[in-house]
């Protein structure tokens, strides 16, 4: 398993709307509930200067199917 940097969330974000996500809807300015066929609504609920760090980067790879590459 590859180890995760530290990486902002308009990063992680735009890796899982490239990676498929897509946008269902969102609250304010930090929760963005995300859709994929075949996978449960993922809620992403970070602003977009916020700072993820390894153990949570590697929690929404599990969520999300997620990799490092993506990134």
């Amino acid at each position: 398993m590859s180890q995760w940097p530290s990486t902002k969330a308009r990063i992680v974000l735009a890796a899982l709307l490239r990676s498929g996500w897509m946008l269902k809807r969102q609250s304010g300015s930090s929760h963005r509930i995300l859709s994929r066929p075949e996978w449960p609504d993922y809620t992403f609920a970070f602003h977009d200067q916020d700072e993820i760090g390894p153990r949570m980067l590697a929690r929404i790879a599990k969520h999300t199917g997620l990799t490092p590459e993506d990134v």
